[in-house]
């Protein structure tokens, strides 16, 4: 069942920490959306601490636009205390945050926020496309995680990079590291569904390097093993016949590459272990995460 065709309006809260590479091509992106039925009414920028340009380019910004504010945090708390800071200001009841490295293609949000026609949609993600060269395995590594992630979530959505949901939580648990699962723990308990918008493109930038690749893989894990003992949700990644149909379908559609495939599920099992090992023994909840900096700079 749809609700009226009146124009729907969002407030999008951009999360930043150390962005100077990307935040003016990120906001240009939003500058520039293609919308008709949707109305970008406020953009919060929310910077963690930053102590490069990012707040000096973002400070420009809203004297071009007047939808444009920047909200600042003094410490760095993690990225779920910044996104509680903008669900605290944000005025619209449907509301996207987007991750400081990450890029809109023309027309997603656009096609993000008309899902919520439909009442009984409480979430929606898009497909994220990494602009990374697919040579060699680091490429090949990021391309099949993204085209898993891109399967997976086409058996059961599960959302990520930027996530649209309606405000029906004053804040997230603040201790996540894994912020979009949190929220799509929050939706579903309110029993309202998750949509997966693959032709809604998000633009982003994978590790380039091992360290960056298992620094990632590892904190994202241990965050997903907080979630589940915290939240008592588990996402799709760790519902094994999911994984076992997606890693068939990459078999088939790329088996020339079996060689990376399996070096990858080695180092991917290599990373959860790590993570097991942060969150079960050493009691490290990285929800204050360091930076893949290999990821930040997108073209």
């Amino acid at each position: 069942m749809a609700i009226s065709s009146a124009v729907l309006r969002c407030s999008i809260g951009v999360i930043c920490y150390n962005e100077e590479q990307n935040i003016a091509n990120l906001l240009d992106a939003l500058l520039a959306q293609k919308l008709e039925r949707v109305e970008l009414s406020e953009i919060i920028v929310v910077s963690s601490a930053c102590t490069d340009g990012t707040d000096e380019i973002v400070q420009a910004y809203t004297q071009k636009d007047a939808r444009i504010r920047l909200l600042t945090q003094s410490q760095r708390e993690g990225k779920s205390s910044a996104i509680n800071l903008f669900l605290e200001h944000a005025t619209c009841e449907i509301l996207v945050v987007e991750s400081g490295d990450t890029i809109l293609a023309e027309d997603s949000l656009e096609k993000l926020i008309m899902v919520f026609v439909d009442y009984k949609v409480g979430a929606a993600g898009g497909r994220p496309m990494p602009l990374n060269a697919e040579q060699g395995f680091m490429g090949y590594a990021v391309h099949a995680l993204w085209r898993m992630h891109h399967r997976m979530a086409l058996l059961s959505p599960k959302l990520g990079e930027v996530i649209a949901f309606r405000k029906l939580m004053h804040k997230i648990p603040v201790h996540s590291a894994v912020d979009e699962a949190s929220i799509e723990a929050i939706i579903r308990a309110k029993r309202l569904r998750l949509r997966y918008v693959p032709d809604a493109l998000i633009y982003n930038k994978g590790p380039q390097n091992l360290a960056d690749f298992i620094k990632q893989r590892r904190r994202i894990y241990n965050g997903h093993l907080w979630l589940k003992d915290m939240e008592s949700y588990r996402v799709s990644s760790q519902d094994g016949a999911i994984l076992a149909s997606v890693l068939v379908q990459e078999l088939v559609n790329a088996p020339h590459k079996v060689h990376y495939l399996f070096l990858l599920l080695a180092l991917e099992g290599y990373c959860r272990l790590l993570g097991a090992l942060d969150y079960y023994v050493l009691r490290r909840n990285p929800y204050r995460w360091d930076i893949a900096q290999s990821t930040k700079k997108l073209v």
